[in-house]
């Protein structure tokens, strides 16, 4: 019976749990070298922002169909990629169950670690075939969590996902960042990720959302609190990711200090916090201030966004400019 266990993977919890598994796999298997905000800005998470009405904690990782999300990013990096997930409530679930049990034990018997959905994103970094277990890492503890086969994909969430990588090739900084800034556009201008269902808002849209709930009191105190830290932490990347890449076009140096305004508003939106019985929450006396500051800084990316329109403009952008011979959506 194997046992694999990848020493020196460490996955930390500090941007979006996605982000942060990307970056503990990738860099583990040296298929890549950069820093945690550079990669959130070269796939594009950093600029993803999603809001639930009633702000729950599950609008963090609510921002799109992850398959095609997480792909388009991945694209950018010139990374191959497979992944799988779907309902546990399908009949065919123990099958691709099975499945995905075998090729994620092949991954890591080939060194390289994998995306599981715990939930929030963690990483499964070894196994055992004697046990029947999988080792997995939330970020949190420096402890792994014990995932039976048997158990793989089964969660409160009643959905699954994980995913692999395999190599990479390489692709200009300079195009690699231009594709970024036009995820991000996307992100912005698309109010509904998720539809038909419309309770949780996208980009622009999300912060209307956003400051529509806290105006009107019914929303989850801890769920705001997270979505804000979330939030503070990526426009955080966002500022870092476009000062490494100032002097490149003018227009992204008037970005960059757009966000570097809202990196200031960034400080006025912490102080609108309290931790009260070891969780983070908006304090009661703070919400039309936080409303406002959010107004604020809707103002200043939305600014930053129109410059990166001004950049995608000089340059042909051929993934959406060409339309395939089937049509819009890819062949099924």
């Amino acid at each position: 019976m194997a046992e694999v266990v990848l020493e020196n993977l460490r996955m930390k919890r500090e941007s979006k749990s996605y982000v942060d598994s990307l970056h503990a796999v990738l860099t583990h298997a040296g298929l890549f070298q950069g820093s945690k905000y550079a990669l959130a800005g070269y796939t594009g998470m950093a600029f993803k922002l999603s809001v639930h009405r009633r702000l729950l904690h599950m609008s963090v990782t609510a921002y799109g169909q992850w398959g095609e999300s997480h792909r388009q990013g991945i694209d950018n990096l010139g990374m191959f990629t497979i992944s799988d997930g779907g309902r546990t409530r399908h009949s065919t679930f123990e099958y691709y169950q099975r499945d995905a049990v075998n090729w994620v034990r092949r991954s890591l018997d080939g060194g390289v670690g994998v995306i599981y959905w715990i939930p929030e994103f963690g990483v499964i970094h070894g196994y055992d075939d004697h046990d029947r277990i999988f080792y997995v890492q939330d970020g949190w503890s420096k402890e792994p969590q014990i995932l039976l086969y048997d158990n793989f994909g089964l969660n409160f969430t009643r959905f699954w996902h994980c995913q692999v990588f395999g190599d990479r090739v390489r692709i200009p900084e300079q195009q690699m960042l231009l594709e970024s800034l036009r995820m991000a556009i996307e992100d912005w201008d698309i109010p509904y990720r998720l539809l038909p269902d419309r309770n949780i808002a996208s980009g622009r849209l999300a912060y209307d959302v956003w400051v529509e709930a806290l105006r009107g009191g019914d929303y989850d105190a801890s769920g705001a609190a997270y979505i804000l830290e979330s939030y503070c932490h990526s426009r955080t990347e966002i500022q870092m990711y476009l000062q490494d890449a100032q002097g490149i076009w003018s227009e992204l140096d008037q970005a960059c200090a757009c966000y570097e305004e809202l990196g200031a508003l960034i400080m006025q939106m912490k102080g609108c916090m309290i931790q009260e019985h070891n969780r983070w929450i908006i304090r009661a006396d703070a919400t039309e201030e936080l409303a406002q500051i959010l107004l604020e800084a809707k103002a200043l990316e939305e600014r930053a966004v129109d410059y990166f329109r001004l950049i995608s403009l000089k340059f042909p952008d051929r993934k959406r400019s060409t339309v395939p011979r089937w049509g819009a959506h890819s062949a099924r």
